[in-house]
This record gives structure tokens, C-alpha cells and sequence, in this order.
């Protein structure tokens, strides 16, 4: 509308309490009587616990109690999804170690370092197995297994029966690439401060943590603890950044909150650096990829086999392959048939979680770098075979193969618009050119067009407004920040339903106590189901103040508007009005107050798209990969705040440059983690970043009143295919057609001598046999009988 708020650059809110230093973390709260906790962890990847001897331990000065499984008496549980009910996970291992850094108990003591002291003093026995660590090999019989009860190590998985989808192809491209394990690092670990209640008082344990989801977390903690939910209390204080890590309850949650209601005081634990790069990753997945073309190089079908590793529990990361990656294997392409297998897997390796992006990335990656390796096969440009293949906005809305209901989208335009940007054909002149001159120094240009599935839990979230006889107003939502600026963009939203100033908005979120239900932060998911909340909310508060405006001046309720200044006038008739403050006070004479809740359904997700144009520069002397230019083009649907969408846009494209260039989880064959810090995980600051050029199209969804799709994980799922691509470029006329991420100088320069020497490894091999017994999947690829729920 003219003059409104939305879709100007307003600075976020939040900052200055950040900033100041006013702003606190769960680091930063230090209540009377406060213990600290740390937890003694596993050095073994698979073993039988022998024992765990705490003695010397307790009698340490300063150390309070010091206990393991046995003491606690914690059941095993399920930390944020249920993939497979007998791999429940133990708070503190009892009779088995399965993965490196699994808590075995936790020292209590009256400060960090007589906490730390005593950990040390702690002797544990533990008698050695044999490990595994690749999923692959995990799924063979003769491996080592985590569950001797299951037979296997096969947590869950599923085959396409069907008929074939290559059936008839004049070409197929076969692929098999490496998703790797990545590390989520936040700036803030899980931190977690619990304390008892006050006597007599409405709660039993009030918990400040850092988590994405405070009411999720409340209903899976009091079930684990064996609480009543309403009997707990959980806040969350100032959250520094989660990227999926933050989603559940972590065994180290449970041990704290028992230890604080065994003992009466509050305990607070910090998770340092090391533990935290322990704690969970993200990713993880291997695909072999065939994707058969016509004679005029359309796609006739697919077939994607995926595994994807579990890690120590079968918890949320190994059901990406099942969900959400075979959920987005279709892309943003016309796909006849596809036939899709996958098959999480139990590996002595920490537990794989959602990580940004959390099975989108995976698939947007197998796709677009297969269509690269195609293209080359085919004898044409990468951008010429996407066009022939893309959906077309005339073709949307859609549903896929695999039961996406896609709602709107330009992929061809958005391609159109990043090319434009980059300068493509210009660029292509400065890689012929170079290469006609032998440069040592390559220059690479990556593409990949991507769409992606926000919101795809739907259900309800919670949006409530109050306006107060002060005029200022309070919103209240169910979801919960941790960095993207959700205060900024509901209070704009509120400003412009309302009319009422930034300053005279107050948003209360992340507290059960105070907002009695919410899904929390995830899959993108909070601006347009919780910002649609509060838009709705905003509506029938303002329903209700055109009622008793219309009392105060006379007027129909229809030819009341808000006014430039903040008040309800008569249509025509700025003169005549009534502010804010006033209708307030005089509802509260009613005894109703000027207040509105909605629990807002949105039936169906969302689907943000987008291109992305990567270049880059190899030397082929040394290997060495710098980024010279990003340009993504990212389409998320009506924009609130531009400033917030390119914050998103830069973090998103970010990480997944870091993904193809930079960062891997490593352990060697016995389960011992190779990268414990970060010193040994290569996390990019800005100085191996380029300058982002980032911008978007808008084009609006129909499944929300703001039109809005998802922003936080969009770029990173563009990113890294794009990224891949222009790495492999770089090296095509040298006959390097792919390496696995992420692309290090050593493996660059690997590739550049094998290449050299003729040794280039095969880009294909067959999928584990275990991948063919899988059971079948009755009707697959067929959308009324797809499985969207994970």
C-alpha cells in the first residue's frame, strides 16, 4: 500500500541491546547458589563400559557430586524425532559407547574450574570394539553394529518399485557424489541454566536455554523427565545463532535439569568450542545420481540412490535422506519419472541433526552438479541444458513427482536475471581467452538454479496483539529468535496493520510463561507463519477498534481508516479521530481488552527459488580455489525488510561456499575426530569471502496473507552447487569432470595431476548391494502416494 512500512530498510531493533552488551546470554546468568556442570565424555568411538570411577573425583574440593548413568537413572530417549524407536539414545552411557565425546557423567561443582578439575580425576575403563565410520561400509553384514538387538545397521530406509525411469534414454549421466559432514558452529554452543522453582510456586524447574523451539523443547523435556509440561517453565535469553543445532533436547539438557531438581540449586552448563564441534553435525548424505536425457537432451527421468549417515542414534539427520531430500529431488526441472532409494545409517560417528538447509542443500547439490557433468557429456553450455529442462512459470503451480505442491515461481526468469548480473558471456570470453594463453592461473564459472521447501511442517503458529491504554502495543509470537531478526520484522508488520510506531511496539516471544504455545524456529518458517499470525491478529484488533471508533465519532466502522499520525479518522475527514491510547481505555472500561490471538494455519509450504552465478580462480600450480564473485538472485515471496532478507542472504551464500571450498568433519578409520577446533575445521572468516552481490525477484505465494516464503536457508542451498560447479569448470579443459567437496587445494591439485597423468578415478560406482533389499515403496513416485511428513 502507499506509504506502508513493509518493504522499506529499517534497522533491526534488536541491535543495540547486542551491541551494548544489554542483551544477555544463559553465560551471562548467575543466580545465588549457582553449580556448574561438566560432563565427562568418551575418547573410545564403540565400547563396552567397563566402568566409570568417580570417587577420587567427588572428594576433590569445591565438587558437589559427581555421578553416572547408574545414579541418575535417566531412561534413554529421543531428542527432538523418532526415526527408529530402538535406537533410543541414553543421557549418560551406560554399558556402551558409541561415538567419540558421548557423555559418560557429569561433575558438579560450586565453579567452572573445580568443575573442570575433577573431570580429569575421573577414571573411565572401557573396553575397545571395532568401529565403522563410513555408512556405506556400514551397510555391509559383516560391520561392526551399534544395536546387536537390530541385526543391522540400517536405521530406516526405502526402494522405488516401479518401472524403470531411464527406460528409453538416448543418454544418461551417472554420478556418484559425496554431501560432507559439516559442523554447525553458532558463536553461542548449547547452554542451558536450570533451577527449582520457587516453594509453593506455579513451576517445579524454570529453564533458561538456548534452543530454537522453547515449547517444543518444554513437551519433550518434562516427557523425559517424567514432568507435567506445565510444571516447567523454559526462556530462552539472547540465542547466539543455531542453524538447526538448536532444534530439541541434548543429553547433556536432561542431566542438568535432573541434577538441578536432585539437588535443589541451579546448575548451569556451557558448551565449549570442542564440545560443540561434538556435539552434532549437519549433512552427510552420499548420492549416486543417473539422470537420463532425450536425443534433444530433455530429461526422460531419474534415479537417485541416497545414503545418508546417522551417525551414533538414528535422530532427525538420518532421516533427511528419507524426507526432505527425496522431498526436492525433482528441482526445478520437468522430470517424467523418477524412482528414488535411500537408507539411513548407524555409524560410530557423532549423530547427524538439521543443519541449515537440512536435506534441501543435499538435494539442490546432487541435482545441479549431475546437470553440470551432463552438460559437458552432452556437448552443450550448462545454462543451454538448464533452459531446456526448466519449468516455466505457465507450468506452475505444480505438484511433483514426489508430492511437492509447488506454488509459484520464475526459474527461467531468475536464471535470466543472474546471468544478467554475472556478465556470463563476458566471462566465458576471459576463460577462453585464458585458456588459449595458457594461463596458470583458471578461471571457473559455476550456475546452479534451485528451488526449496520452507515452512514444510506447516501446522499452526501463535500471533497475538494487545494495545495498551498507554497506546503501546504488545505482540506476542510462538516462534523464537536466534539472530534473523524476528522482532524487527513482526513489529513492522504491526506498524503497518496498526499504523502504530516502531518505538511503541514491544514483542514477547521465547518464554512458555508467557506465550502458551508456538512451533518454534525452523525450516524457515517464522515470518510467514508467525508473521501471518500477527498480520491476522492485527486485523481483528483492528476489527474491534473500527467498532468502538465508529461509537466515539459517530461514523460507520467501514469508513474508518488508520491515519499517517496513528489514529482512526473518518475516510475524507482526517480532523476526526480517535488515537490508540483511547480506544484501549475505553475497551478496558468494557472489560474487554483491545487484544486479538491467532493460531494461524498455513495448509501448505512454500517454495522460495533462485539462481546463482559462482566464479572463481584456480591455480593449477598449488590447487589453490579463491572465490572471486557471488551473485545469487533469490526469490522469497513478498519482502518485509529487504535489509533482513540480504542478512539471510549473505549468511546463507556464505555457508555454502564454505561447504564447497572449506569445511569437512573428518575422523580417521578408528572413529577419532580429526577436526575438534578451529584450528582443525576450516570455517572461512571474511577474508576468504568475496563481496556478495546479492538481489531477488518477488514473486508472492498465495498459501499466507503476507505473501512471504522463507529466506534463512535459501542461499545456501544455491550456493554450493554453483560454487562445485565453477571449481569443476575450471578444470574441464584439463578433463577434470568432478571432484568431491569440500574443494581443497590438495584435492584440487590431486585432480590437476591425475588429469595430467591419465588416472582420473571413475565417476561411478555401484551403490551398495544393501540399497537393492531395501524394502519396496508401494507406488512410488507417484504424488498421492508420496510421503511429505519428515
Amino acid at each position: 500500500m502507499p506509504g506502508s512500512i513493509l518493504g522499506t530498510r529499517v534497522p533491526r531493533l534488536e541491535d543495540p541491546d547486542l551491541l551494548t552488551g544489554a542483551a544477555r546470554y544463559v553465560a551471562d546468568l548467575r543466580p545465588a547458589g549457582l553449580l556448574h556442570a561438566r560432563f565427562v565424555r568418551s575418547s573410545e568411538a564403540h565400547g563396552h563400559v567397563r566402568a566409570v570411577k568417580t570417587a577420587d573425583a567427588a572428594a576433590m574440593p569445591g565438587v558437589v557430586a559427581v555421578w553416572g548413568a547408574k545414579d541418575l537413572g535417566l531412561a534413554p530417549f529421543h531428542g527432538f524425532m523418532v526415526l527408529n524407536e530402538a535406537c533410543a539414545r541414553p543421557p549418560l552411557a551406560d554399558d556402551k559407547v558409541r561415538f567419540v565425546g558421548e557423555p559418560l557423567a557429569v561433575v558438579l561443582a560450586e565453579s567452572e574450574q573445580a568443575a573442570a578439575d575433577a573431570v580429569e580425576a575421573v577414571e573411565v575403563d572401557i573396553q575397545p570394539l571395532p568401529a565403522v565410520v563410513d555408512p556405506e561400509t556400514a551397510l555391509d553384514p559383516a560391520a561392526p553394529l551399534q544395536f546387536e538387538e537390530l541385526g543391522t545397521n540400517l536405521a530406516a530406509g526405502f526402494r522405488d518399485d516401479g518401472q524403470d525411469p531411464l527406460a528409453g534414454a538416448h543418454h544418461v549421466t551417472r554420478l556418484r557424489l559425496l554431501n560432507q559432514r559439516l559442523a554447525a558452529v553458532p558463536m553461542e554452543g548449547h547452554a542451558i541454566l536450570a533451577a527449582p522453582g520457587e516453594p509453593g510456586g506455579p513451576f517445579d524447574l524454570v529453564v533458561d536455554v538456548s534452543t530454537q523451539m522453547p515449547h517444543g523443547f518444554q513437551a519433550r523435556a518434562a516427557r523425559a523427565l517424567g514432568m507435567a509440561p506445565e510444571r516447567l517453565r523454559v526462556r530462552c535469553p539472547a540465542v547466539g545463532g543455531a542453524f538447526g543445532g538448536k532444534p530439541g533436547v541434548v543429553a547433556e539438557h536432561l542431566v542438568v535439569m535432573a541434577a538441578a531438581r536432585r539437588l535443589g540449586r541451579p546448575v548451569r552448563w556451557v558448551e565449549t568450542r570442542g564440545e560443540n564441534l561434538l556435539s552434532m553435525h549437519g549433512r552427510g548424505q552420499v548420492d549416486y545420481v543417473e539422470l537420463g536425457f532425450d536425443d534433444q537432451a530433455r530429461l526422460v527421468g531419474a534415479r537417485i540412490q541416497a545414503v545418508g549417515d546417522a551417525g551414533a542414534y538414528a535422530g532427525f539427520g538420518g532421516a533427511l535422506a528419507l524426507g526432505p531430500t527425496r522431498l526436492m529431488a525433482q528441482g526445478v526441472y520437468r522430470l517424467p519419472a523418477l524412482a528414488y532409494s535411500a537408507a539411513a545409517v548407524l555409524t560410530n560417528t557423532t549423530p547427524v541433526g538439521a543443519f541449515r538447509g537440512a536435506g534441501r542443500p543435499e538435494a539442490c547439490e546432487l541435482l545441479e552438479r549431475t546437470m553440470d557433468l551432463a552438460a559437458t557429456e552432452l556437448g552443450l553450455d550448462p545454462v543451454e541444458l538448464r533452459r531446456r529442462n526448466l519449468l516455466t512459470p505457465q507450468e506452475l503451480p505444480c505438484r511433483t513427482l514426489t508430492g511437492a505442491s509447488y506454488d509459484s515461481g520464475d526459474y527461467p526468469g531468475v536464471l535470466a536475471r543472474a546471468l544478467e548480473l554475472a556478465g556470463y558471456e563476458a566471462l566465458r570470453a576471459e576463460q577462453a581467452e585464458r585458456r588459449a594463453r595458457g594461463d596458470h592461473l583458471a578461471l571457473g564459472i559455476g550456475v546452479s538454479v534451485y528451488v526449496e521447501v520452507t515452512a514444510g511442517g506447516t501446522g499452526s503458529e501463535l500471533g497475538g496483539v494487545r494495545v495498551g491504554p498507554d497506546g503501546r502495543v504488545q505482540v506476542t509470537v510462538g516462534t523464537s529468535a536466534h539472530g534473523q531478526g524476528h522482532a524487527t520484522a513482526f513489529a513492522m508488520v504491526v506498524a503497518d496493520r496498526l499504523g502504530v510506531p516502531l518505538e511503541a511496539i514491544e514483542v514477547v516471544q521465547s518464554d512458555t510463561a508467557l506465550v502458551p504455545r508456538g512451533g518454534g524456529t525452523g525450516g524457515s518458517r517464522s515470518l510467514q507463519v508467525g508473521g501471518s499470525a500477527v498480520a491476522a491478529a492485527c486485523e481483528e484488533v483492528l476489527g474491534r477498534a473500527r467498532e468502538l471508533a465508529a461509537a466515539a465519532l459517530e461514523a460507520a466502522p467501514e469508513d474508518l481508516v488508520v491515519s499517517e499520525d496513528g489514529r482512526l479518522t473518518v475516510a475524507g475527514v482526517p480532523s476526526r479521530g480517535v488515537s490508540w491510547a483511547e480506544l484501549a481505555a475505553r475497551a478496558e472500561e468494557d472489560g474487554m481488552p483491545l487484544a486479538a490471538q491467532v493460531d494461524l494455519v498455513q495448509d501448505e509450504p512454500t517454495f522460495p527459488f533462485g539462481a546463482h552465478v559462482a566464479v572463481v580462480e584456480v591455480d593449477l600450480d598449488t590447487g589453490a580455489v579463491r572465490p572471486l564473485r557471488h551473485v545469487a538472485v533469490d526469490d522469497c515471496g513478498q519482502v518485509v525488510n529487504p535489509l533482513l532478507v540480504e542478512g539471510q542472504q549473505h549468511g546463507g551464500a556464505a555457508q555454502g561456499i564454505a561447504q564447497a571450498l572449506y569445511e569437512e568433519v573428518v575422523y580417521d578409520s578408528n572413529g577419532q575426530p580429526r577436526t575438534t577446533g578451529l584450528a582443525d575445521y576450516a570455517m572461512p572468516s571474511a577474508a576468504e569471502l568475496p563481496s556478495l552481490e546479492v538481489s531477488g525477484t518477488v514473486t508472492p505465494t498465495p498459501r499466507n496473507p503476507l505473501g512471504a516464503k522463507g529466506i534463512g536457508e535459501s542461499a545456501t542451498v544455491g550456493a554450493t552447487p554453483a560454487v562445485h560447479n565453477a571449481v569443476v569448470d575450471a578444470l574441464a579443459h584439463l578433463g577434470v569432470r568432478h571432484l568431491d567437496m569440500p574443494c581443497t587445494p590438495e584435492r584440487v591439485w590431486r585432480a590437476i595431476q591425475a588429469a595430467r597423468a591419465g588416472t582420473l578415478p571413475p565417476l561411478w560406482q555401484d551403490p551398495p548391494a544393501a540399497l537393492a533389499s531395501l524394502p519396496p515403496r508401494s507406488r512410488a513416485g507417484r504424488p498421492e502416494a508420496a510421503d511429505t511428513d519428515i
